[in-house]
């Protein structure tokens, strides 16, 4: 496979935190105690705060640089100072790791404490940082002009459906919808148990592929020797409960067919 020039350089930057003797992708658990969404909400000036995320944006001006960190709540603004996170004689951990070695889309960690800035922003001062996961592919990052136009947004929808984790990372209005999702079958789950209904998962590998007439995926099962189908419909079984004695039964089942299909049609 060959690779982009920005994907060459991020891997150069790769080697050269290993050679510094940063491990790009440390497996010990990262204490984090607080979110964007939750800092946000009780913002109290001079509180100290663990958060972590990816690094979306960032403005360098010397030895100080604001910066967008992006959890799963959200976005919050931090700011890295340099004497700050290098209160000594070594400005390694600014000027050449933070500076030279991080890209937009890692993963970091930060100590820092919360204050306001002097445009009302609530910000993390950075106390310190650590890298979380070296990212070596860049993101899809829209640009805004001067006049307010955005630019190279990733909004073409065979991209967005193949690469839907870029996608939410980059769109994170997106992400609503999975949310959404979620909440309804909760909801619904709710509903059903409430009034006494039992939920069950019944065969995705079904021998006859029963309850409809469309086209089912066929396999083979080597230690039965049969033609097992991809289940198209879960009538029949959810029926043959009712028979044995469940009075009220329901399942959010996966059902499969082959047949045509578009970007909002999976079958």
């Amino acid at each position: 496979m060959q690779l982009s020039e920005l994907e060459l350089i991020r891997r150069e930057k790769l080697n050269q935190l290993r050679n510094m003797g940063i491990n790009p992708y440390p497996a010990a658990m990262y204490p984090v105690n607080h979110t964007s969404k939750g800092i946000k909400k009780d913002f109290k000036e001079g509180k100290k705060v663990v958060i972590a995320g990816r690094l979306m944006s960032r403005r360098i001006q010397g030895k100080a640089s604001f910066a967008e960190l992006q959890d799963a709540d959200g976005r919050i603004q931090v700011y890295f100072n340099r004497d700050e996170i290098c209160p000594g004689e070594d400005k390694t951990q600014y000027n050449e790791v933070y500076k030279k070695l991080l890209d937009i889309g890692d993963f970091i960690g930060i100590e820092g404490e919360l204050f306001t800035t002097q445009v009302g922003e609530k910000t993390v001062l950075v106390k310190g940082f650590t890298l979380l996961s070296k990212a070596l592919k860049p993101l899809p990052q829209p640009r805004v002009d001067a006049e307010g136009k955005v630019h190279d947004a990733f909004t073409d929808a065979e991209q967005r459906y193949r690469q839907r984790y870029a996608d939410l990372v980059v769109n994170p209005h997106v992400k609503e919808v999975f949310v959404k999702r979620t909440k309804l079958f909760n909801a619904m789950r709710t509903f059903f148990n409430d009034r006494s209904y039992f939920e069950v998962e019944t065969p995705i590998l079904q021998p006859i592929p029963g309850g409809a007439a469309a086209r089912p995926f066929v396999t083979h099962h080597n230690t039965l020797d049969i033609p097992l189908y991809l289940r198209i419909a879960n009538e029949l079984y959810l029926k043959r409960l009712i028979v044995g004695g469940f009075d009220c039964v329901y399942e959010f089942s996966k059902n499969f067919r082959n047949e045509g299909m578009d970007r909002t049609h999976n079958p």
